[in-house]
């Protein structure tokens, strides 16, 4: 690893952050990150009052505790594990200023937790959805229930529909903290389910071929939990008819994946791969 990189929490402050930062600082841990905690509000959230003059009093004393919350928060944190956290935050419209933090600061990695960001929710925010069209690098989706721990031991695995997987610096770069073989789950038309063990020159792999079907991400989280996976890598690109990468895109059956396979996901951007 030849560089720091840059790791941006976008939080609405709504629920706890705890079991998100403490996922995030354990891949900071792995990979060597700074962290930072974006923390933005609905303007319709703050402002109820027809009145301007009311209306720019309840921005700035929002602001002002906005501020106060995400300090506390960043403070217990730093204190607790040992590490430099750094915070900033914005009301508005979500979406805008979601967009114009990525535009502005150009993080690495942004971060969101599945289950609270939801992929369709009632509010029509489809968070999730949005920042992957917004961000051509990694994203990580933690898990509130099954927190990434950097004093366990990683096992990692990597999922795509394609024959051959392209393993990522990034994969790489985890791979050292894992004392296993990497295990590979490969969704293929017209291919019967098989487990096979490889070996290469960098690594040892646990490839897992499953048939494309509507059962195909179930069967797939119930040998991530047999198999005691906790960080799920997955390719995020479109391949041409000589397998290249040619554009980044979110997979089809993302929905499904975030709703049936519980740990936390890594979707890989396309600058994360060599060729």
């Amino acid at each position: 690893m030849d560089k720091k990189y840059k790791i941006a929490v976008l939080s609405d402050l709504k629920n706890s952050l705890g079991n998100t930062i403490k996922s995030t600082l354990s891949l900071a841990k792995m990979l060597d990150g700074d962290i930072t905690i974006f923390h933005v509000k609905k303007a319709s959230e703050v402002v109820t009052e027809d009145s301007n003059l009311s209306a720019i009093r309840s921005l700035n004393s929002e602001f002002i505790t906005m501020k106060n919350d995400i300090n506390r928060i960043v403070t217990t944190y730093s204190k607790d594990f040992g590490v430099t956290l750094s915070c900033s935050c914005a009301i508005g419209n979500l979406k805008n200023e979601i967009a114009s933090y990525i535009e502005k600061e150009k993080p690495d990695f942004i971060v969101l937790d599945k289950r609270k960001s939801g992929f369709f929710n009632i509010l029509g925010d489809n968070l999730i959805p949005f920042v992957l069209k917004k961000h051509k690098g990694p994203i990580f989706l933690t898990d509130d229930l099954n927190v990434l721990d950097y004093d366990n031991d990683l096992s990692l695995g990597v999922l795509s529909d394609a024959e051959e997987i392209s393993i990522a610096d990034l994969t790489r770069d985890l791979l050292l903290h894992s004392q296993g073989p990497l295990k590979s789950f490969k969704i293929l038309k017209n291919n019967k389910a098989t487990v096979k063990t490889e070996t290469t020159k960098e690594r040892k792999e646990v490839a897992f071929e499953f048939e494309s079907n509507s059962d195909s991400i179930k069967n797939i989280s119930n040998y991530i939990t047999k198999n005691k996976v906790n960080l799920l890598c997955i390719n995020r690109f479109e391949n041409n008819n000589n397998k290249e990468r040619t554009s980044l895109s979110m997979p089809a059956n993302i929905s499904d994946i975030i709703n049936n396979i519980n740990v936390p996901l890594l979707l890989m951007g396309q600058n994360n791969y060599t060729s």
